[in-house]
């Protein structure tokens, strides 16, 4: 999307129904600046009734856009923050019609290959080769998770990726390779409206765009307080993390293909950003205020 608008194609401004045709007329508020912080109001379609199922389906762009649009607004937009795919998914819409190309076609020609991402690109079809198996802790042991249907989260996921790849990204995308600079400032300022939640007891982190700004080693033991831009994933089957801290510019991945080490997962990438910056080594988590 910033892409895009530094071309002059969009803004951030522009009305979601001004891209999304037909468009409901509760959404005529809607910003795309609302979607890209998780503020637009629109509910989350795994949140509701029955939604679960699909995660087996696959569910083509215009399909996801239509059960969306079955929704109203759960609160103003603008006026509170609830995590919510169906946002970006909405956003790959309008890459696609800005753009005039397939979301996939788009990230893969604009982003991954100039950038020489040899190992990335979108599983949305489920097709691609050669992908880890991921896993769950059930009371019976380990056991694998079938490959999940991701088209459901096409805008929001649905990439593979390697480490070398991953570190590819975040070394363009925080040193002015994927934006302009002013744009960049945008994605990682705080966009938060006064009715944002607290983080399971400490102060909420910085919603910018597509990710966060927090103190995340706040939350080990022994604490640091350098602030990351990051952002966590998880699916069926896998949890991750890249976080990086731009003072020192130091970047952390975690990748886990087991679902339930979502712990172990943040605490390890904080052990390894405190060795990077010279901190004592974090040996757990500590506990919420």
């Amino acid at each position: 999307i910033l892409t895009l608008q530094d071309q002059g194609k969009l803004s951030v401004d522009d009305a979601l129904c001004d891209w999304i045709q037909p468009c409901p007329p509760a959404w005529a508020p809607v910003r795309l600046h609302h979607l890209l912080t998780h503020q637009s109001g629109i509910p989350d379609l795994m949140a509701q009734a029955n939604w679960g199922m699909t995660r087996t389906t696959y569910r083509t762009k215009d399909q996801l856009v239509e059960a969306a649009a079955r929704y109203g607004l759960q609160f103003q937009p603008g006026t509170k923050i609830r995590y919510d795919n169906v946002g970006f998914n909405l956003l790959a819409s309008v890459v696609e019609r800005a753009s005039g190309m397939p979301f996939e076609t788009y990230i893969q020609q604009t982003l991954f290959d100039p950038l020489g991402m040899a190992d990335t690109g979108s599983d949305a079809d489920g097709q691609a080769q050669g992908l880890a198996m991921g896993y769950a802790n059930y009371p019976s042991g380990l056991a694998p998770q079938p490959l999940a249907n991701v088209s459901i989260v096409y805008g929001a996921g649905a990439l593979y990726s390697t480490l070398d790849d991953l570190l590819i990204w975040t070394s363009a995308l925080h040193h002015g390779q994927l934006m302009k600079a002013e744009s960049y400032a945008d994605m990682i300022a705080s966009h938060n409206p006064p009715d944002t939640p607290n983080e399971r007891g400490r102060p909420p982190r910085a919603w910018g765009y597509g990710l966060y700004t927090n103190r995340l080693g706040e939350r080990v033991a022994p604490a640091f307080s350098d602030r990351e831009i990051y952002h966590t994933g998880s699916w069926a089957g896998f949890r991750n993390i890249i976080t990086y801290q731009p003072e020192a510019d130091v970047t952390v991945i975690v990748l886990s293909n087991n679902y339930h080490m979502r712990e172990q997962v943040f605490l390890i990438s904080q052990q390894a950003m405190a060795e990077a910056l010279g901190h004592p080594f974090p040996t757990g988590m500590k506990a919420a205020d």
